[in-house]
């Protein structure tokens, strides 16, 4: 009888890497809610809250450095905790096949660390995909500064990089929603990027994609967007893909500046080769026919007659971008097994699909500050170590 060894190098080898206290919540997220087929690696700077980490490998950095107390909101901190324990780092990154890199940009480990870590996974030659979060709005100026300055720094050494705006979030959840609960959100939201990515390499489907197939879509790529619908019944697979083109998440920018996408369809053992067939041609129709689209469509027994769609469109050009028409509250919300979905007492409501409305805009590529110029620079920067951030970002510009 012949066995099948799934370690073998016959098989993908990933890993999710939680960095700082939002990386390391969110990979204990993922963790509970059953994540398949990855080994999941834990770094921070706080001994307290690593302790609490699920992880299947777990590093401290910055030991001397910080004394286990965390990076106190400093970036740079971060940075000097990274290099400082650089070979654990490459030790507890090492044989992977490909890295989803997760953090909360605008603290001090995740910001600092998260381009020290990416660096070294693709020297190692993994695929690079970075998950992060951009903070709230109330999560204050500095904390928005500072995220924008670290997002252009891992953009520099990742293959992909999707990025999450919790604002979003806050715009869509209902209003009487927990304060924790919000947070909470933006973990699942980060699951769910990693799993529809995940899930086509992992679980088998009645169209299977390999590994390969993801690095074509996914390496050297740049910016990504990702959206997620669903959709239920006869006419559930268009609807969940036309809610995942339009998603709140996509931060105003349409999928047909894509140069590729990945497309996850979930459905139970009642999905047809029709649903398939509805949902990519909703997708073919926003994207054009210049993507590279692949997609794969899993079985999950555990579901009846609902059917998810994730979305993930890579290779985003810079001087031009697209605008959408504001998309209906609440499209945000699908999932599977804790994922996410619509809040109680909230009914369904079809996505409002609209064509985009093509904007010139300036090129914020070097200058991450002037995305969110009108909040931050009303407020006077003090903090000699946030200066010193911003300007070893942004050195090399043009006078």
């Amino acid at each position: 009888m012949i066995e099948l060894d799934v370690e073998s190098e016959a098989y993908a080898r990933m890993k999710v890497i939680g960095i700082g206290g939002g990386g390391g919540n969110a990979v204990n997220r993922m963790i509970e809610a059953g994540l398949f087929g990855v080994k999941f690696v834990s770094i921070n700077t706080d001994r307290q809250d690593l302790d609490f980490s699920r992880a299947d490998d777990k590093v401290q950095i910055g030991k001397k450095l910080t004394k286990g107390l965390g990076a106190g909101a400093n970036p740079d901190i971060g940075k000097m905790a990274a290099e400082e324990d650089i070979d654990n780092i490459r030790k507890a990154v090492s044989g992977a096949d490909m890295v989803f890199i997760t953090c909360g940009m605008g603290g001090g480990t995740g910001t600092g660390a998260a381009p020290i870590v990416s660096k070294c996974t693709r020297e190692q030659g993994a695929l690079t995909v970075g998950i992060v979060t951009k903070p709230f709005n109330f999560e204050g100026p500095r904390r928005m500064s500072q995220a924008m300055a670290g997002i252009a720094k891992l953009r520099e050494s990742v293959d992909t990089l999707i990025i999450i705006p919790n604002q979003r979030l806050l715009q869509i959840l209902d209003p009487t929603t927990a304060f924790e609960e919000a947070f909470r959100k933006a973990d699942e939201v980060l699951y769910s990027a990693t799993k529809g990515i995940a899930d086509l390499i992992t679980r088998h489907g009645l169209i299977n994609l390999d590994f390969a197939d993801v690095r074509t879509v996914m390496s050297e790529k740049g910016d990504a967007l990702m959206g997620t619908g669903f959709g239920c019944g006869e006419s559930g697979a268009e609807l969940a893909a036309k809610m995942a083109i339009s998603s709140p998440l996509l931060e105003d920018i349409d999928i047909s500046g894509a140069k590729g996408v990945l497309v996850n369809i979930t459905g139970g053992k009642k999905i047809t080769i029709t649903n398939v067939n509805d949902a990519m041609e909703a997708v073919y129709a926003a994207v054009g026919g210049n993507a590279n689209i692949i997609f794969g469509a899993v079985i999950d027994d555990n579901l009846d007659d609902e059917i998810y769609v994730t979305v993930i469109a890579t290779g985003f050009g810079k001087k031009d971008e697209f605008i959408t028409k504001q998309v209906v509250p609440g499209e945000l919300f699908a999932g599977e097994n804790g994922g996410l979905k619509p809040p109680v007492g909230r009914k369904r409501k079809p996505a409002k699909y609209q064509r985009p409305i093509y904007r010139e805009i300036v090129n914020n590529d070097r200058y991450p500050e002037n995305i969110e110029k009108p909040t931050f620079e009303r407020f006077p920067k003090t903090d000699q170590v946030e200066e010193n951030w911003h300007k070893e970002d942004l050195s090399d510009q043009p006078e």
